[in-house]
C-alpha cells in the first residue's frame, strides 16, 4: 500500500525557515539565587541556597560558607539596570526572574513582609517595562527560606501551604497590575530527586521516606492552586502557569517492555502537568504509590481546590531526553541535570553530560499540546559549555558558535512544532546572561549571551562583554524567528 501522509508529518522539518506566531514571547531566564548576589542585603533572610555551596551534588552545609559564590553571584542585586538594557538591546519581548522568598519573609513564616524586599523587586519589574519587557515571574525558585527547612522540614509539613500563599498574596496585590505571566514553582516534579533544593525538605534524602516525600509533593500542589485561586482574585488580568522539567523519555529498543517501561518512566514527570491542568490525581499515579505503600492525607479542600483552580499554560524547562529499559543488563546510565536517565547511544552529550537532542523539543511540545491543549511556554533551554573570552578587533567577546548551533537547531524545532498546531507563548533561553549553575554552583558553566567576568574561584572583575551569540539572539527577535536556519 502506497503512503498518503505528507512528508511534513513524518520527518523533523522542511527546509524553509519556521514560522513563529505574531506576538511571540522571546527573551530570557534566570534565578534569584543564580544572579542576585547580596544574600545578607536588604533585609534577606537565609535561604536553602546559602547552605549549598556545591549545588545538590553534596550535603548542606551547617551555614553560609566563603566558597559558595551565590552570595555574590552574578551581583545583579546592585547591577539589575545595567543588565536589563543589554536585555532590552537584543530585543526581549520578556524576561524571566525569580522573587526570592526571603527577601519578602525573611524566615518565611512571618506575619508582615520585608518593605525593602519588596521595593527592590518593584524597581527591577519598573526596569524591565520601562524597556518594554514583560515581566515573567517565578514564585519559587529552589530557594526555600532555610528557618522553613529547618523548623517545619521545608514542604513535608502542612504548614507551608498557608506561608506560601501568604507570600504569594503579598506578591498579587504589590506587582499584579505590572506582572502579566506568573510562574507558582520552578521544575515542581524535580522535588522527587532534590529535596532539600526543589522541596526544601532538611532530611537528608537517604533517610527521607516515600511517604513524606509524596505528601511534600501534595502540600506543593495544592499550594501551587492556592496561588492560582489568589492570582484570579488579587491580579485578574494575569495569567498563571505550572512549570515542569520536560524529560521526553524514548524506549532503548522496540520491545514491548521496553515501551512499558519509558511510558511509566515519563508518567513520573507528567503526572505534575495532569495534576495542573485536570485538577486530579491521575490513576497510573494513584496506583504508583499505592504499590509503594504510600497513603496521602488528602482532604476534600485540597481535592476542591486542585479541581477549580488549574492553570491557564503550561511552562517547561528543557535540556535532554533519555532512554529507558526493562533490561537492567542494558542500563547504562548518563550523567547531567536532576534526572537520571539510560543514554541514548545515537546522541551526542554536553561536557557535562547533557544529551543533545533538538528533535525532542519537537516532540515533547507535541506530547503536551495533545495532552493538556494548554498554550506551552518553554521558559527554559540552553547549553552549558566552557567559554573562553578573546579579543576581536580591540572588543573583548567570546566566539560562542556552538551555542548559536544549539540554540538555532532547537528553535528551529519550535517552530516545527508551531507549525504542527501547537499553541507556543514564548521561549525564554536559560542563563540568558552567565550565572551561576544550580546543580553544579560553577560559574565555568556558562550559559549567557552576555559574559561575565568572574570565575569558580571568585576572582573576576564582574564586568560584561557580549557574546557572539548576542548579536546573533537578537536577529533571530527581531525577524521573529526568520533568521534561524534549517
Amino acid at each position: 500500500m502506497t503512503s498518503t501522509t505528507p512528508a511534513s508529518a513524518t520527518t523533523a522539518g522542511a527546509a524553509s525557515a519556521p514560522v513563529f506566531p505574531d506576538g511571540f514571547l522571546w527573551g530570557g531566564a534566570t534565578a534569584a539565587n543564580q544572579i542576585e548576589g547580596a544574600y545578607n542585603e536588604g533585609g534577606k533572610g537565609l535561604s536553602i541556597q546559602d547552605v549549598m555551596p556545591q549545588g545538590i551534588a553534596t550535603p548542606r552545609a551547617e551555614g553560609p560558607t566563603d566558597d559558595n559564590l551565590k552570595q555574590v553571584a552574578i551581583d545583579f542585586y546592585h547591577r539589575y539596570a545595567d543588565d536589563i538594557a543589554l536585555f532590552a538591546e537584543m530585543g526581549f519581548k520578556t524576561f524571566r526572574f525569580s522573587i526570592a522568598w526571603s527577601r519578602i519573609f525573611p524566615k518565611g513564616d512571618e506575619l508582615e513582609p520585608n518593605e525593602e524586599g519588596l521595593a527592590f523587586y518593584d524597581r527591577v519589574i519598573d526596569e524591565c517595562l520601562k524597556h518594554g519587557i514583560e515581566p515573567l515571574v517565578t514564585i519559587s525558585h529552589y530557594e526555600t527560606p532555610l528557618h522553613l527547612a529547618e523548623t517545619y522540614d521545608g514542604w513535608v509539613s502542612r504548614e507551608l501551604i498557608g506561608f506560601y500563599e501568604r507570600y504569594a498574596r503579598v506578591l498579587f496585590a504589590r506587582y499584579g497590575s505590572r506582572v502579566k505571566y506568573w510562574l507558582t514553582f520552578n521544575e515542581i516534579n524535580s522535588v522527587l530527586h532534590a529535596p532539600l533544593m526543589s522541596g526544601g525538605i532538611n532530611t537528608p534524602k537517604d533517610q527521607l521516606t516515600q511517604s513524606d516525600l509524596y505528601q511534600a509533593v501534595h502540600h506543593e500542589l495544592v499550594a501551587s492552586a492556592l496561588a492560582t485561586k489568589a492570582a484570579r482574585e488579587l491580579a485578574p488580568n494575569a495569567q498563571v502557569g505550572c512549570m515542569v522539567l520536560a524529560m521526553p523519555t524514548y524506549p532503548l529498543t522496540p520491545d514491548p517492555d521496553d515501551v512499558m517501561a519509558a511510558l511509566t518512566t515519563e508518567r513520573t514527570n507528567l503526572a505534575f502537568g495532569d495534576i495542573h491542568v485536570r485538577g486530579e490525581y491521575p490513576g497510573y499515579y494513584l496506583r504508583a504509590l499505592r504499590e509503594a505503600g504510600v497513603t496521602l492525607a488528602i482532604t476534600q479542600e485540597d481535592r476542591a481546590l486542585l479541581k477549580e483552580h488549574t492553570v491557564d499554560f503550561v511552562s517547561f524547562s528543557y535540556y535532554v531526553s533519555i532512554c529507558e529499559t526493562a533490561d537492567e543488563s542494558q542500563r547504562v546510565m548518563g550523567t547531567g541535570n536532576i534526572f537520571p536517565g539510560v543514554a541514548n547511544p545515537t546522541l551526542k552529550a554536553s561536557e557535562w553530560g547533557w544529551q543533545i537532542d533538538p528533535v525532542g523539543l519537537r516532540v515533547v511540545l507535541n506530547q503536551f499540546w495533545d495532552r493538556w491543549q494548554k498554550p506551552l511556554f518553554i521558559v527554559e533551554n540552553g547549553l552549558g559549555a566552557r567559554d573562553e573570552l578573546v579579543t576581536v578587533d580591540g572588543v573583548p567577546t567570546v566566539i560562542d558558535d556552538y551555542r548559536i548551533a544549539y540554540l538555532n537547531d532547537h528553535l528551529a524545532q519550535v517552530g516545527e512544532a508551531v507549525a504542527d498546531g501547537v499553541d507556543v507563548m514564548g521561549y525564554t533561553t536559560w542563563g540568558c546572561i552567565d550565572l551561576v549553575s544550580a546543580s553544579t554552583a560553577q560559574l565555568s558553566k556558562r550559559y549567557g549571551f552576555i559574559y561575565v567576568d568572574r570565575n569558580d574561584d571568585g576572582s573576576g572583575t564582574l564586568d560584561r562583554f557580549k557574546k557572539k551569540s548576542f548579536g546573533w539572539y537578537q536577529d533571530v527577535i527581531a525577524t521573529n524567528g526568520a533568521s534561524l536556519t534549517r
